[in-house]
C-alpha cells in the first residue's frame, strides 16, 4: 500500500485568530481528502522567528514530503527553508512571501500562493479616505516591518494617503499583535488627539486600537479599517465602529497551498506565483 504524502503547515501565531481559522480549515480539507497527513504547527506569538525556524527543523527530521510556510520574517526563513529543499522536501510559500533576491542566492524558486496586499490595503483605505475626507488626519497602524506583507499593505495605504490627500500624522509598527497596537495607539491619540481616523494592516491591531477609542469614548467617531475579517471584529463592523476590512480568506489559501504542495510532490514545477482572492467587507452601517 502507498503511504500518504506528509504536508507540514508551518503558521504564524496560534493564538492570533486569523491562524486558528486557517489551521481548522487546513484540518477539515484534510480530513476530507483523505490522501495525506496533515501536520499542523506555529508560534505563540507573532514575532517569534527563532522558534519557527525551530519548527521547520523538526518537520525536516521528521521527513516530511512537503511544507507549506507562512514565514513571519521574509528574510530570516529563507537559510531554513532551502535547507528543507535540499533535504528534498517540496516546500510551498503562502500569505507573506519569502525574500526572492535571498532565495536566488539560495539557487531556489518556489510556488507562492498569496493575496495582492498592495491592492487590498489601497481598497480598504479608500474607504476610510472617503468616510474622513480629502485633509483629514490619519495613523497607520502597520504590521511587523521585516514581514513583506506588513510592507505591501503599508504600501497599499499610503496610496490611499496620497490619492486622497490626506494628512498622515503617524505611522508606526505594532507587530500584529492586539496588546501593542493598543499600547502604541494609546501614545499616538495622546500626542495626535485631533485623528480623524486609523488605518490599521490587521484586525487583530484594530481591536487595540478600539480598544483605546472606547475607553476615550471616541468609538464610532474616529472611524477605523483592518484587514482580514477576522469573527473578533463583526460587532464593530455591524455598529460601524469599524468601518471596512479585507477578506483574504486564509483557510482557502492554506488549501491552495497544500493543494499545490501535493501537485509538486507529484512531479509538477515547484514555481510560479499564483494570486488568492480577498474581498472588500463594508460596515452595513457606512453603507
Amino acid at each position: 500500500m502507498k503511504k500518504k504524502p506528509v504536508i507540514g503547515l508551518v503558521m504564524k501565531s496560534l493564538k492570533a485568530e486569523f491562524f486558528q481559522t486557517m489551521r481548522k480549515g487546513a484540518l477539515k480539507f484534510a480530513a476530507e481528502q483523505n490522501n495525506f497527513q496533515l501536520i499542523t504547527t506555529g508560534t505563540n506569538s507573532q514575532t517569534e522567528i527563532e522558534l519557527q525556524i525551530e519548527l521547520i527543523e523538526s518537520l525536516i527530521q521528521q521527513k516530511v514530503d512537503g511544507l507549506v510556510v507562512i514565514p513571519i520574517d521574509s528574510k530570516a526563513l529563507v537559510p531554513v527553508v532551502a535547507k528543507a529543499v535540499l533535504a528534498g522536501v517540496k516546500v510551498v510559500n503562502i500569505d507573506i512571501r519569502l525574500d526572492e533576491d535571498l532565495l536566488q542566492q539560495y539557487g531556489i524558486e518556489l510556488t507562492y500562493v498569496g493575496p495582492d496586499n498592495v491592492t487590498a490595503a489601497k481598497l480598504v483605505g479608500d474607504v476610510l479616505a472617503e468616510k474622513i475626507g480629502e485633509g483629514a488626519k490619519v495613523i497607520l497602524i502597520e504590521g511587523l516591518p521585516v514581514a513583506e506583507n506588513a510592507q505591501q499593505r503599508k504600501q497599499g495605504f499610503l496610496k490611499s494617503v496620497t490619492e486622497h490627500q490626506l494628512d498622515l500624522i503617524a505611522s508606526e509598527p505594532a507587530d500584529w499583535e492586539t496588546k501593542k497596537a493598543e499600547e502604541v495607539f494609546s501614545n499616538l491619540i495622546y500626542q495626535h488627539p485631533d485623528v480623524k481616523g486609523v488605518m490599521c494592516s490587521n484586525d487583530a491591531m484594530a481591536l487595540g486600537v478600539i480598544k483605546v477609542l472606547e475607553r476615550k469614548g471616541k468609538a464610532g467617531s474616529i472611524p477605523v479599517v483592518g484587514f482580514d475579517n477576522d469573527a473578533s471584529i463583526q460587532p464593530y463592523l455591524i455598529s460601524g465602529v469599524m468601518v471596512a476590512t479585507i477578506d483574504i480568506f486564509g483557510s482557502q489559501m492554506a488549501v491552495q497551498g497544500i493543494e499545490y504542495a501535493l501537485k509538486i510532490i507529484g512531479g509538477l514545477d515547484n514555481k510560479g506565483s499564483y494570486a488568492t482572492d480577498f474581498k472588500l467587507i463594508e460596515s452595513l452601517a457606512n453603507l
